[in-house]
């Protein structure tokens, strides 16, 4: 297994350069295919005139997003021929509430996609629905990268969040080049319960089961000593020297198909490294 279709979604150009960087980097190391989608975000209301609007101003929102969708496909095709690697492009037009279905169509035909982070400074409200799209409905792993983190092919050293869960272990099953490409991967083991299955040998069967794919283990096993897990991880990472983190997606079924939860949401707000996510 490896990662030949890396997919990128763009929606502005200002949030553009980190997650084509990324996706260049992981193209290049190996040797695959990026792919961009260079959305133009119609941000009129869905399905219907809002009260007081014409067919002129719709027409304007659509043609400014085409204009924006354009803008960013020349962006794209510029940088990633700097970059040197394959790649193709394609732009389109989208409402916010439509974006999902663009999203999974690609993403389901992609091995990875690469998305900056959808919270903070300068971030679109579309942000977060293209992760949950490509999460949720493409069934696709994605790795987010943090605005200021420096584009890696292959870290060295990764860290996965290990808690038991179907979410956890399916985020390790399609996170498998990445691991067995890296000198060290550190399972990590929060407070574990005293009565579960691994109780007198938390995360064992997890580095049997990589040690046989050749990867090589460490099981670090934390107390919970802040509040929230995602602190203790990213806090973890940045003392290990870890230029990943794998863990398990989860959601909430609420107005939209999902939602990300809270321990999904709270690392993506904060973290300092790539993020890999698979639901």
């Amino acid at each position: 297994m490896t990662y030949k279709t890396i997919l990128t979604v763009l929606t502005s150009q200002d949030t553009a350069e980190t997650p084509l960087s990324q996706a260049a980097s992981m193209a290049g190391s190996f040797d695959g295919h990026t792919d961009v989608l260079c959305l133009g975000v119609d941000r009129t209301q869905t399905g219907y005139y809002y009260a007081g609007a014409n067919a002129m101003v719709l027409q304007e929102t659509m043609t400014r997003a085409k204009e924006d969708a354009t803008a960013l496909q020349s962006y794209a095709d510029e940088y990633l021929k700097k970059a040197g690697v394959q790649f193709s492009t394609d732009a389109g037009i989208a409402q916010i509430a439509d974006m999902g279905r663009h999203v999974a169509r690609l993403a389901r035909f992609s091995d990875l996609v690469v998305l900056g982070q959808p919270y903070g400074k300068g971030k679109g409200v579309e942000a977060e629905p293209v992760v949950e799209a490509a999460l949720f409905e493409g069934r696709t792993p994605v790795l987010v990268v943090p605005d200021d983190a420096k584009p890696v092919g292959q870290p060295k050293t990764v860290l996965v969040a290990w808690n038991e869960s179907i979410e956890a272990m399916t985020s390790i099953r399609k996170a498998m080049p990445f691991l067995t490409a890296a000198d060290l991967v550190r399972i990590v083991v929060i407070d574990p319960p005293q009565h579960g299955p691994e109780r007198s040998d938390p995360g064992g069967m997890l580095a049997q089961m990589l040690a046989r794919q050749g990867v090589k283990c460490e099981i670090d096993v934390l107390s919970k000593t802040m509040p929230r897990v995602s602190d203790i991880l990213i806090r973890h990472a940045a003392d290990t020297d870890a230029g990943m983190i794998v863990m398990g997606a989860y959601g909430h079924s609420r107005f939209r198909e999902a939602i990300l939860g809270g321990a999904t949401r709270n690392m993506l707000e904060n973290a300092t490294v790539p993020i890999f996510l698979a639901h």
